[in-house]
């Protein structure tokens, strides 16, 4: 009698962590690499409006706000940006530029004076503190000259 009743509240746990549990980015605690703008408009001028064309949305699809402190984002050539004391919204989308600039919520800035992401092929990385990999995006054209990932 007690292992009728235990099998459909087992089945109903199992179901429900499937749920849950879905997708990768899901997974991976719902941060997801969105969009990126790997050709910034105009010629490679290396001035800072021109550097912070060139960027990496992430998107945290999660109903909860997730910390990204130690998480990294880096490319196919190892340049490397470290996210600080961050989280990032439920629901919300952030943009980490190239150039230089004063963090907000919706934008981080890697202060460095050359481009990182390459125009022709080149792939987004993101990690987190651990080093486990959390989602990537990679693209081989520069036409268009952004990605949704």
């Amino acid at each position: 009698m007690r292992i009728r009743t235990a099998l459909p509240a087992l089945a109903g746990a199992v179901a429900l962590t499937g749920t849950f549990l879905s997708t990768p980015a899901q997974a991976a605690g719902g941060v997801i690499i969105y969009r990126v703008y790997f050709d910034s408009p105009g010629s490679d001028t290396r001035s800072n409006t021109s550097l912070n064309a060139e960027w990496v949305q992430i998107k945290n699809t999660s109903s909860a706000s997730i910390s990204l402190k130690n998480w990294t984002l880096v490319d196919a050539s190892n340049h490397r940006y470290t996210f600080r004391d961050v989280k990032i919204k439920a629901g919300s989308t952030m943009k980490v530029r190239t150039g230089q600039g004063t963090d907000t919520a919706a934008n981080k800035y890697q202060n460095r004076r050359a481009y990182v992401w390459n125009n022709t092929s080149d792939t987004a990385t993101l990690r987190k503190a651990s080093g486990s990999r959390v989602d990537a995006c990679s693209w081989t054209t520069r036409n268009p000259s952004d990605k949704y990932c």
